[in-house]
């Protein structure tokens, strides 16, 4: 197969989005479990959108609504006690406080980052960015400073936050291509005819193997960039052009359900014409393989930031 990497620019659409809001959410980025409050939620205040929150829930929790830190912050969005017994709502409106409960937890978080917002409304700048710096360092903060406040943590998190919420945002607009892909394709095709292995990261002790993500991850790793170990982590590394805009070293996923990212099962690297570089299965070889399939699940355009933005645990 010839592989040729070009390099053009697409518009992106909301076609694939879900909902409206300022940021509609791309195709099952969000569980299809939580899709609905995250898009209703999440357009509770200006400061605030579906994608961002979306952003918000995988830092804390991936998703998990039985998540339990050893700070003792607890559920979906990791209220510690004292935090959620003055700001917990009712969300579903069944007449109970439940932090274990997507339902209750979801609309807290919601109102929690829209009450912050309206501490710091008279604050210039950024009202999401003054939000979320109120969130990590507390609003006096934001006040006394006259924006986000020069804490090094604190502005990693609203980097973070603001950066991760385009791998939950549907594409509005071009999304451009990544200077890295063609490396993270170079060191695939060097692969190629290698032996699978189920966990396997492509080291010596791995006798140079790889699984779909191992393959993936250490591709990208080649050209500087630091991906998650998972398959369903790596989705959200970036944004997530559309099957027409696809590029040469955009991962593609697979997955047996298609409302659910956290459901992703398998992961390679477009190469144009249909056709990606995978690590299928045991017993198989890396190897060329078509992507129109049934469980075609979308793709991710890596980049940078994205990976950076990325939680190391959820």
């Amino acid at each position: 197969m010839l592989l040729v990497v070009g390099v053009y620019i697409v518009a992106g659409n909301l076609a694939n989005g879900i909902g409206g809001g300022a940021k509609a959410l791309a195709k099952g980025a969000v569980p299809a479990a939580y899709q609905a409050l995250v898009q209703k939620w999440g357009n509770l205040c200006p400061a605030i959108n579906p994608a961002l929150l979306a952003a918000q829930l995988y830092q804390e929790s991936g998703f998990n609504p039985r998540a339990q830190s050893p700070a003792a912050a607890q559920g979906i969005a990791q209220f510690i006690p004292g935090t959620w017994a003055t700001h917990g709502i009712d969300g579903d409106g069944d007449g109970d406080r439940d932090v274990w409960d997507p339902r209750d937890a979801i609309p807290s978080a919601a109102s929690y980052d829209c009450e912050l917002a309206s501490y710091v409304k008279d604050v210039p700048g950024d009202a999401t960015k003054n939000m979320l710096a109120a969130y990590n360092a507390g609003a006096y903060a934001v006040i006394k400073y006259g924006g986000v406040p020069p804490y090094r943590e604190t502005q990693n998190y609203v980097k973070t936050i603001t950066t991760l919420q385009d791998s939950f945002a549907a594409p509005v607009g071009r999304v451009d291509p990544s200077k890295q892909a063609a490396g993270a394709i170079s060191y695939a095709q060097q692969k190629l005819g290698t032996l699978y292995l189920w966990g396997g990261d492509g080291t010596p002790e791995d006798g140079g193997r790889f699984d779909c993500s191992g393959l993936t991850k250490a591709a990208y790793e080649s050209v500087g960039i630091s991906l998650p170990r998972v398959a369903n982590d790596q989705y959200n590394a970036g944004p997530h052009p559309a099957r027409d805009e696809l590029l040469p070293g955009d991962l593609v996923f697979f997955s047996d359900d298609l409302t659910n990212s956290r459901a992703i099962r398998h992961v390679g690297i477009y190469v144009g014409g249909g056709y990606m570089i995978d690590a299928p299965r045991t017993g198989a070889v890396i190897r060329f393989d078509p992507i129109d399939t049934p469980d075609y699940f979308g793709a991710t355009r890596v980049t940078e930031d994205g990976a950076k933005a990325l939680p190391t645990q959820v």
